[in-house]
């Protein structure tokens, strides 16, 4: 995170931590929806027979609603928010230090080369250690398809407590990190592009409004829904094949590698190239004004909090 004069200081652990927290939990909160439409689009197999066409994104939530009532579209929203304060206290401190010892070591500025590369550490950083077992919960908890309104109707996974504890239980703790390469492949390129993109046109809005010493919350939100939107349409089939593997239970004796070319080499002979791109609708509407939401409540909460620790001198203007 660049600021904006060369001689301040990076905000705290504990700001980044709170402010990243509430900032995700508001993320979680808004988007779930979304992406639950996306999980159920990308495990479908519509679309297969000839002269179909994949259930589309409006068709799907109406379906899920009708199916299984508006609260369904919530499933997995407990493992999300288990795991939203420290993938983003992750996220924010890891990029920070890797930003750091990326630095020119004369001028403490950093290229945005090394911007790119810093994003990249931090999304990696996150998929290793949240990012992957939180997401193998969720979609599990997401692919379920059982009505809410319904009590003889048991799910298989009640919760996401007991969702982890069947996991391991019945196929090993390994098994909460299935996709975890694709996982960190794909968290990677997200931040990377995010990072990058959003303190670049953060920059560009500050020499076009030099008298402004702090961006209104609307900027902000305008600026990470562009640089939010980046990372989706770049690594789409990634985070299909990712979605698929780790709803799936491990076939022994099969490795990760020959289990990913054949889901892959399945999706591209029964569904076509167009089965890579499932969910992207839904995606792109949860991350963007996810990250839209994330950039704006993070600098609002940061700034207040800096405020009241006496410290706003030090506040940074870039993720």
């Amino acid at each position: 995170m660049t600021s904006r004069n060369g001689d301040k200081k990076p905000v705290g652990f504990a700001t980044q931590l709170t402010a990243g927290g509430i900032a995700g939990a508001m993320e979680a909160l808004c988007c779930q929806p979304l992406d639950t439409i996306k999980v159920r689009m990308q495990l479908s197999k519509s679309g297969r027979a000839p002269g179909t066409k994949p259930r589309g994104f409006l068709a799907t939530g109406a379906m899920i609603v009708r199916r299984e009532t508006p609260l369904a579209l919530y499933k997995g929203l407990g493992a999300v928010l288990s795991g939203i304060v420290p993938k983003m206290a992750i996220r924010f401190a890891s990029f920070e230090k890797y930003k750091a010892w990326l630095a020119d070591k004369e001028t403490g500025q950093t290229s945005v080369g090394n911007i790119f590369i810093a994003g990249l550490g931090a999304g990696v950083t996150e998929a290793v250690l949240v990012v992957t077992p939180m997401e193998v919960v969720k979609i599990r908890l997401q692919a379920q398809q059982h009505s809410l309104a319904d009590p003889l109707e048991a799910p298989r996974y009640r919760n996401a407590g007991h969702a982890v504890y069947a996991i391991v239980r019945e196929e090993g703790f390994s098994a909460l990190y299935r996709g975890v390469t694709l996982t960190a492949l794909r968290q990677a390129t997200n931040q990377g592009a995010n990072f990058t993109a959003y303190q670049e046109l953060k920059k560009l809005a500050h020499r076009w409004q030099p008298d402004r010493q702090d961006l209104p919350s609307w900027q902000h939100m305008g600026i990470g829904l562009i640089s939010g939107a980046m990372g989706p349409f770049s690594n789409a089939p990634i985070d299909t094949i990712k979605t698929r593997l780790q709803k799936a239970e491990a076939v022994p004796g099969q490795s990760a590698f020959q289990r990913v070319a054949n889901i892959a080499g399945e999706m591209w002979r029964q569904e076509g190239f167009r089965s890579f791109y499932k969910g992207i609708t839904p995606r792109v509407l949860r991350v963007a004004p996810g990250q839209a939401i994330v950039f704006a409540v993070y600098e609002r909460v940061r700034r207040v909090m800096e405020t009241l620790q006496g410290s706003s001198e030090d506040r940074i203007h870039s993720e």
